[in-house]
């Protein structure tokens, strides 16, 4: 269906573009505040059902970011991010990671040129048995404010009514910022060239017990190179998880964890607006990609990345969506679970 019309005039994108926005909105929309709800109007049941697209949702599969493939590595942590955090993960090490690249989309079997937003889940645990899940996307900025107002976007996009996404924008100015990335960003043909970021917020405790208000985001080793949605395309359906199963099995790709610490003043409750550049960094580490395994089969299958899986030394903070994503997070993986004949191992995966 074309969603065209739901876009003012002055901000209309180009066809492929057009289709990428719409279903990336939709699907980090999800993946950022299934679950926050309010007693008398949304739960994550609803809120999941709501997001399942017209021929209902892939069973067995996530509700969201539900094409993926997994991998295994480490993060090499060096040290530095234990000026900031006392968690183990921080401490200088070596630290088993399980994660997955995936695409924001509903559906399992999207092409890649077709999905705007690509996303990294990992799990990171230490000898402490403690675990840090974290979720993370492309964007360096939410589509919405607050839970609230993503509901208002996720209405607007569904609606048949051709002013409602007009009026959304007109009440929801900060939209377009996200709206504006979606159309001029430039794409790129690999997983491994992606930098992912937290957007969220949270707070890091040091040894003192003093709390840091802050974001994080994973830089590529490797350099972006630009490719047009279109030849994208030309490359086929699941040239990102081909591509990046090759690109590491010839040599592991790496990804530096950089911590961004807020200053006094900086919007923390609100994933839609992004801090100054200026402000303070740490280089904590490096993940290292080791291992691409399908997902069917895959380590990454089970996991539920829930961003609320915090270890001592990192907890919430007042931005809202956490809490939002682990409902319905929640929600999604005990339906898929449920569904798993829908989704069934191969004889070799089921006999592990």
């Amino acid at each position: 269906m074309d969603q065209s019309p739901l876009i003012p005039k002055p901000f209309r994108l180009g066809p492929f573009v057009v289709i990428a926005a719409v279903v990336g909105i939709a699907a980090v929309a999800f993946a950022y505040t299934a679950g926050w709800l309010s007693p008398h109007r949304l739960t994550p049941k609803k809120l999941v059902a709501g997001l399942a697209p017209p021929g209902g949702p892939a069973l067995g599969h996530r509700r969201n970011h539900a094409k993926g493939i997994c991998f295994t590595g480490t993060l090499n942590a060096n040290g530095d991010g234990s000026t900031l955090s006392k968690a183990q993960v921080f401490v200088r090490g070596q630290y088993p990671v399980v994660g997955r690249f995936n695409l924001a989309t509903a559906d399992p079997n999207a092409a890649d040129a077709m999905v705007r937003v690509r996303g990294l889940g990992i799990s990171i645990t230490t000898p402490d048995g403690q675990e840090w899940r974290s979720a993370m996307i492309d964007a360096p900025i939410f589509p919405a404010s607050t839970p609230k107002d993503f509901y208002g976007l996720l209405t607007a996009s569904a609606s048949k009514d051709p002013d409602a996404m007009k009026e959304f924008i007109a009440g929801h100015p900060g939209f377009l910022t996200f709206l504006g990335w979606a159309k001029s960003a430039p794409w790129t043909s690999s997983y491994a060239e992606e930098r992912y970021n937290s957007l969220d917020s949270f707070l890091f405790v040091d040894q003192s017990g003093a709390k840091h208000p802050i974001r994080w985001s994973l830089i590529p080793a490797a350099q972006p190179v630009p490719i047009a949605p279109g030849d994208l395309a030309k490359r086929g359906p699941d040239y990102l998880e081909q591509e990046i199963t090759q690109r590491v099995s010839a040599s592991p790709q790496r990804w530096t964890l950089v911590i961004t610490v807020a200053n006094p003043g900086d919007p923390t409750a609100d994933p839609n607006k992004a801090w100054p550049a200026d402000r303070r960094t740490i280089n904590a580490g490096t993940l290292i990609v080791q291992q691409i395994e399908p997902e069917r089969d895959g380590p990454c299958r089970d996991i539920n990345f829930d961003p609320t899986v915090l270890p001592s030394g990192i907890t919430t903070s007042d931005d809202p969506f956490p809490a939002a994503r682990s409902a319905a997070y929640s929600r999604s993986y005990n339906s898929r679970t449920a569904e798993s004949s829908y989704y069934p191992r191969t004889d070799a995966g089921a006999k592990q």
